[in-house]
């Protein structure tokens, strides 16, 4: 039974929402972790959950991923997330995907729903129709677009920061990257690597995503699954699929010196940040580096623009290396440092929200 209310504040969540409607098919969970720094922000997962346990675990975790997450972007935002239960593939609807919204209006503004794993920002559009609280919307409709741009982007910082750190100066030329998941982000982060100079080998559960990098990168090498992918002659590991691809296997397997990925909630279970540690393996927190997703959608918020967005998402890489200096000055693991640090912000800019204003 997932414990909701959680085990330690940390963990405490403000609020959950179970949503369904029969008619259009809606099984949803909103769950609100943290607003001290404003109203809480994050993605819509549309996907087919095992069980409404497993969809009530991931949305907890998420939605704690992303207050920590906007935090360290330096955001005054909170964080959120929400979960569709069901295959988009078949289960995905304007009936569904508009009664969804319906639910996130009736928040009043507590939470602003974005895009995640199985939904786009044309799915953002039709959400917005029964909705205020909506961002990452097409062009077309004033939005900001694909996030997966300024996500790959700010990948790719934290793993120039990363390779200053270990290898001595900020740039991938010639180093040997292994991205597993070249789907939204990934194969983003492949072009941006390619353009360093970077050696790259990739694996996919998708042919058709391994497809489309190959007709941009014939030159990209790939491996059959990510146990393979892991176990390579890889110099860094980026982790672009779903969450836990950190597991103790795993990483007593990793040869890589550096992990960095976009996905979300890569350790899969408390200790495993000392284990990297142990191994001399640097992680980059997930949280940190791929928030340039929700640099740019947040963005949109008050209006706009690609370019402060891009401005604000190429500080991942100061924010990662400030990080890595309290690690080491502190003696614990990156993961642990940026918790400190997120944390920090929350609770010193949060309390600063209990001035009286008067009205």
């Amino acid at each position: 039974m997932t414990d909701v209310f959680g085990s330690s504040h940390k963990d405490v969540h403000e609020q959950v929402v179970f949503c369904a409607d029969e008619q259009s098919g809606l099984r949803a969970i909103i769950a609100i972790h943290n607003t001290a720094l404003g109203p809480a922000l994050g993605g819509t997962r549309f996907y087919p959950y095992e069980s409404e346990q497993a969809a009530l675990a991931d949305v907890l975790s998420l939605a704690k991923g992303m207050a920590y997450k906007n935090a360290l972007a330096g955001l005054d935002l909170g964080g959120g997330k929400a979960v569709i239960i069901g295959d988009p593939a078949r289960d995905k609807s304007e009936p569904l995907l508009r009664a969804y919204g319906r639910f996130v209006e009736s928040l009043g503004g507590r939470y602003i729903t974005a895009c995640d794993v199985g939904t786009f920002s044309e799915d953002m559009d039709l959400i917005a129709r029964e909705s205020r609280f909506v961002v990452g919307r097409t062009l077309a409709h004033g939005g900001a677009g694909d996030s997966s741009i300024l996500t790959a982007y700010g990948v790719f910082q934290g793993m120039r920061a990363s390779a200053e750190r270990v290898f001595g100066a900020p740039t991938l030329r010639g180093r040997r990257v292994g991205v597993e998941g070249v789907g939204k982000v990934g194969h983003r982060l492949v072009d941006l690597l390619r353009e360093d100079g970077a050696e790259v080998v990739v694996c996919d559960v998708s042919e058709q995503a391994i497809e489309r990098v190959k007709r941009r990168h014939p030159e990209v090498d790939v491996v059959a699954d990510a146990r393979e992918l892991t176990g390579a002659d890889i110099e860094v590991f980026a982790p672009c699929a779903l969450g836990g691809a950190l597991d103790d296997a795993t990483v007593s397997r990793l040869r890589a010196k550096i992990v960095c990925g976009a996905a979300n909630n890569q350790l899969a279970h408390p200790g495993v940040e000392k284990q990297l540690d142990e191994r001399g393996i640097l992680y980059a927190p997930d949280y940190v580096v791929n928030s340039g997703g929700v640099i740019q959608v947040s963005d949109e918020i008050g209006g706009f623009d690609m370019e402060r967005a891009r401005s604000k998402a190429a500080q991942i890489y100061d924010t990662t290396l400030k990080i890595f200096a309290i690690a080491a000055e502190e003696g614990v693991p990156p993961a642990v440092a940026a918790d400190r640090l997120a944390e920090r912000r929350m609770s010193e800019v949060g309390r600063i929200r209990g001035i009286w204003l008067g009205r």
